[in-house]
């Protein structure tokens, strides 16, 4: 599946109806953000994941999603469930993304 780029506008309706989401926080300037990118989307496209929306958000960019998910550091991936905030993590290992992940799996 695609990792799709949304901004505040979107946002909350996305993790709404969609049942499990994980959205990883960036931003343009952030190193890491931009090297954890193409493991995000290879995690995006397995197959044990095949259920979860996987998200992109602009974190200087969009205040209510950051807000959301209490981001306080970049990268940072955060999981919602029905909804709503289970579980963050200011991380740029891949291995702390796919524990997120299997949480909602």
């Amino acid at each position: 599946m695609a990792v799709q780029q949304l901004t505040d506008q979107d946002f909350k309706s996305t993790i709404k109806s969609d049942e499990k989401v994980i959205v990883k926080y960036f931003a343009d300037w952030c190193g890491s953000c931009k090297l954890i990118a193409p493991k995000y989307k290879r995690l995006s496209d397995d197959e044990r994941f095949s259920g979860i929306t996987f998200l992109d958000i602009n974190a200087e960019e969009n205040e209510e999603a950051r807000k959301a998910a209490g981001v306080d550091n970049l990268p940072f991936f955060a999981v919602f469930k029905n909804g709503d905030f289970v579980e963050g993590s200011a991380t740029s290992k891949a291995d702390k993304v796919e524990e997120l992940l299997e949480k909602l799996a």
